[in-house]
């Protein structure tokens, strides 16, 4: 079984660029402020999703590990 992972858009970061849903579109979706939310919170890890989070180009998605609330991105320094 693979990884869950717990997703957050910062919506104080968000500009609505929607470049989550460009790289993720099963992930995100725009509200009708058009600033972005995860589809569900708690999802499989997906390349997808992470490629959108690093291309965020606000740095709103946050990613940790659902069981652990290990850090995948942006990763620990």
């Amino acid at each position: 079984m693979g990884d869950r992972w717990h997703v957050e858009v910062d919506r104080s970061l968000c500009i609505g660029s929607a470049q989550c849903l460009h790289h993720a579109p099963d992930g995100f979706r725009l509200d009708a402020a058009r600033q972005s939310r995860p589809a569900s919170p708690d999802m499989d890890a997906s390349e997808r999703v992470l490629e959108a989070a690093e291309c965020c180009p606000a740095e709103a998605i946050v990613i940790t590990l659902r069981d652990s609330g290990e850090a995948v991105f942006p990763p620990d320094e």
